[in-house]
């Protein structure tokens, strides 16, 4: 079962809450996917006139664990900032942090985003920052207090997969006993199947599900595909070869 910051989850898919068509289908696929963690970004919650008042009742609905972001943050004061008014709303420690570096690809702001993890663990955060696969930026946000690091697969909502696989495998044999979350990019169960086959421990999307012509049934397949790549990663797959190897044994076979 996954742990993080001290809770078991026992389903591995993190969800998404935006971009639904309606508040309804997101309950819908949050349900058949079987989540018990949802990310919530601070701007859907309620301000001036309450509007976000009807969604946060849905949310509490479903009885599951809220992870809030500080997505669209690009600086580490506003990320901070965010953090801090998103644990006065949501009531809850746990952080997903962003600090956004490049408009087009939305990559993390890799010095900003350490300096944002290490103010807030001090603060009492549980982080979970959205991050590259960069070794040495793994390293530096562990040693800034995050004991979850959440790589991204490519580029927030593109649906591309995993684009380093080599990197992905280096962060995984790098941390073997460290929670790795693939954040962003993922767009088919089978990129969710193939993270999971590298042993990744759980995966975080949103707009394969929310953009799908049918948002909970995809939300459905992805869960099948996450705990199908967890249960071959867990199996101790065959190694891939670079010759053929006959699946029939040779012997006793008659030769002229």
């Amino acid at each position: 079962m996954l742990e993080a910051y001290g809770t078991p989850l026992a389903s591995r898919l993190f969800l998404g809450t935006s971009q639904y068509p309606s508040p309804a289908i997101m309950a819908e696929a949050v349900r058949r996917a079987g989540a018990e963690v949802v990310t919530v970004s601070l701007r859907r919650e309620s301000g001036a006139g309450r509007e976000g008042q009807a969604f946060w009742s849905i949310i509490r609905s479903l009885g599951v664990r809220v992870l809030p972001n500080t997505a669209g943050c690009h600086s580490v004061r506003e990320a901070v900032t965010t953090a801090q008014m998103a644990r006065e709303v949501f009531e809850t420690n746990w952080i997903k942090l962003e600090v956004i570096g490049d408009h087009d690809t939305l990559q993390p702001d890799v010095f900003g985003l350490v300096e944002a993890a290490r103010i807030l663990t001090a603060d009492g955060f549980e982080v979970f920052p959205y991050t590259t696969e960069d070794l040495v930026v793994g390293e530096r946000l562990l040693d800034a207090g995050c004991r979850v690091l959440m790589p991204w697969g490519a580029p927030i909502g593109s649906g591309r997969g995993l684009n380093n696989l080599y990197g992905l495998r280096a962060m995984r044999a790098r941390f073997p006993d460290v929670p790795l979350v693939i954040d962003a990019g993922i767009g088919l169960p089978s990129h969710a199947a193939q993270a999971m086959e590298l042993g990744y421990d759980a995966i975080l999307l949103n707009t394969a599900v929310a953009k799908a012509g049918d948002p909970a049934a995809m939300a459905e397949a992805f869960a099948g595909a996450i705990r199908a790549g967890r249960q071959a990663y867990e199996a101790d797959p065959m190694p891939m070869r670079d010759m053929a190897e006959p699946s029939t044994p040779v012997m006793g076979t008659a030769f002229r």
